[in-house]
């Protein structure tokens, strides 16, 4: 593979999830009865980011919690054939009952991780609505599922790849595109 082009430099990532930190808590009225869950493994680190900006906005913390969707993945079997899948659990910390979840990931791309997620979250407890957050949407829905606050709207071909770094993982805040 090789690298096509940067789409977002650490700045740029800044920006989008400012934006998108705004953007919950004006859709929400502010942040009561509200908390974010990321969904490993960047997911998890937007989702602290944008905690973050929204504590800076508005004076007071919002929960995060992480979910581990490894055993609700449509695709288990053909990741997994010859080992066993590596689940790392899930963390929230409080009761999601009736309150407005705000699922985090990196990439929204075919729907199928938001999905499993939604089934994760459904058996840690009953939300009153799920909303999601992305930090890049590239298109290719299989489901009918869309992002309620994107930080960037990324069109790409199928062959192409997007490539989310972030510096508590990889050392760097960049999206690139890559293709075969």
């Amino acid at each position: 593979m090789s690298q096509k082009a940067l789409v977002l430099d650490d700045q740029a990532i800044r920006r989008a999830l400012t934006r998108v930190a705004h953007e919950i808590i004006e859709k929400n009225k502010g942040i009561e009865n509200c908390v974010l869950v990321g969904i490993r493994t960047r997911g998890i680190y937007i989702a602290n980011r944008l905690a973050e900006k929204i504590s800076q906005i508005e004076g007071k913390s919002i929960t995060v919690g992480e979910l581990d969707i490894t055993l609700y993945r449509d695709d288990l079997s053909k990741k997994t054939e010859n080992q066993e899948p590596l689940v790392k659990g899930s963390d929230i910390p409080t009761s999601i009952e009736d309150l407005k979840v705000i699922l985090v990931d990196d990439v929204l791309y075919t729907g199928r991780t938001v999905r499993a997620a939604m089934d994760a979250l459904m058996d840690v407890g009953r939300p009153s609505s799920i909303q999601l957050a992305v930090l890049v949407d590239r298109g290719h829905r299989e489901l009918p599922i869309r992002a309620d606050y994107v930080g960037k709207n990324i069109p790409t071909s199928s062959s192409e790849k997007i490539v989310v770094e972030l510096n508590e993982v990889d050392g760097q805040d960049e999206v690139n595109i890559y293709e075969n």
